[in-house]
């Protein structure tokens, strides 16, 4: 039996992998093996396409060495404990070609290896089964403007490139990485364009302009009644389509809230200020709004903090991001776990034809553990992991611009004296112990 993958361009795959698995390995495996322990091992499709009948063992075996030769792809990751061969699945098409599926974890894998997919192809004969995984690279297209601003605008260029390179690691060819800088440069430009655009466009023009994915999500969190914080980061062009998407929904109208930081000139901060508010969302300060965030999840609002901003003194703590241990604001898990409310993930981007999409996803559960800082630690990593996975899905119309990566050291103070959004581990405590009393 031999079962081959689509055409593929031998140029635009980048890492091989093969493996052989003996059909007796697998035949004692399904002797031995209880169904939930074999669930763990196989997809739910895989154990259904693999029948019951007498070559049931050979098709396993030619989908297990499907598994290690994808895992064989990414040699470091695998040693690093990041993936395993049970992240990926064979299926079939409409053809009854084999495809690989990864689970969110290996995607993440492959998106920061800039892999826009695995081609496999099986085969076995009586005695064992083969498989050969070919990654395929994922390439940037860059528009006329993203060339001539990387090249005539170089604001904070090397930041870019060097964040980028953080991101990707010299597993990504330098080309590659100028590139996404490059399209970053462009999308820099489309936002300019699109913030004047949308200025004069009638409601309904900007109404569909925009598609929420996920939705569902989002209803389940709101009708809870403890409140949604949406934990999001810069980008895609945020405005637009947070504005233009949830004006779809008018009985969220006056319930969603953003807190940010002013942004510089004050007259830009002004007219987005404005806008805002016209559309119907409140706009919070960072600094001094921990009462009034917890206020508005107490009557089930939305609160929007953008967390992907480097966070020092005491309103960070050092938290892996992308490898790296980082300054991150704190305040989104303090609140989290102080007020049960639910955290979703969410981002926007704008697709080639130009219309934006604004997709939530799934909760990101709290750690609730009996040490607060660990809590606070735990919960926080579990956001930036959350976060890793929305940047490296559209690399390019993330806000590379930021000096993400600090690493100035920061002297620890005292407890604050007044209650700001990013808010010590004591004040979480009462905090939990005032919400279940």
């Amino acid at each position: 039996m031999t079962s081959s993958p689509r055409i593929v361009d031998a140029d635009a795959a980048v890492r091989c992998g093969i493996d052989s698995v003996e059909i007796a390995r697998i035949e004692r495996l399904l002797a031995e093996t209880p169904a939930d322990e074999l669930a763990k091992i196989f997809s739910p499709d895989e154990l259904a396409d693999s029948g019951s009948g007498a070559g049931r063992a050979a098709s396993l075996a030619a989908r297990y060495a499907a598994k290690e030769a994808c895992v064989k792809l990414f040699a470091r990751e695998l040693a690093a404990g990041r993936i395993e061969p049970a992240d990926f699945a064979v299926t079939r098409d409409g053809y009854g070609a084999p495809q690989v599926t990864v689970s969110a974890k290996a995607q993440l894998v492959l998106d920061r290896a800039r892999v826009s997919g695995i081609a496999v192809s099986l085969t076995h004969d009586r005695s064992s089964a083969s498989a050969v995984a070919l990654a395929l690279r994922a390439e940037t297209s860059v528009p006329l403007a993203g060339h001539v601003f990387f090249h005539l605008l170089p604001f904070r260029r090397g930041v870019i490139v060097e964040n980028l390179r953080r991101v990707f690691g010299a597993a990504v060819p330098l080309n590659e990485i100028e590139r996404l800088a490059k399209a970053h440069y462009a999308h820099l430009w489309q936002l300019i364009v699109e913030f004047t655009r949308f200025r004069w466009m009638s409601a309904a023009k900007k109404r569909a302009l925009v598609r929420v994915d996920g939705l569902e999500t989002f209803v389940q969190a709101f009708h809870r009644g403890k409140g949604v914080l949406v934990l999001t980061g810069h980008f895609g062009n945020w405005e637009v389509a947070t504005i233009a998407g949830i004006q779809n929904y008018p009985e969220v109208r006056g319930r969603f809230h953003f807190v940010r930081r002013p942004i510089k000139p004050r007259w830009l901060d002004a007219l987005v200020t404005r806008r805002f508010n016209r559309s119907g969302f409140g706009v919070i300060g960072k600094r001094g709004s921990l009462d009034d965030i917890v206020t508005l999840l107490e009557r089930g609002d939305v609160v929007v903090f953008p967390f992907d901003q480097y966070a020092g003194g005491k309103d960070g703590i050092d938290v892996e991001f992308f490898g790296e241990r980082v300054g991150t604001f704190r305040s989104l898990a303090v609140i989290a776990l102080a007020s049960g409310a639910v955290v979703l993930p969410a981002a926007c981007w704008r697709t080639p034809e130009g219309s934006h999409v604004l997709k939530f996803e799934e909760p990101v559960a709290a750690v609730d553990v009996e040490n607060t800082s660990e809590a606070i630690e735990r919960t926080t990593r579990a956001y930036n992991a959350a976060l890793e996975r929305l940047i490296v899905r559209h690399p390019e119309q993330w806000w590379w611009v930021h000096r993400r990566w600090r690493h100035a050291q920061r002297k620890r103070r005292g407890r604050p004296n007044k209650r700001s959004v990013d808010t010590a581990p004591e004040q979480t405590k009462a905090m939990q112990n005032s919400s279940r009393t």
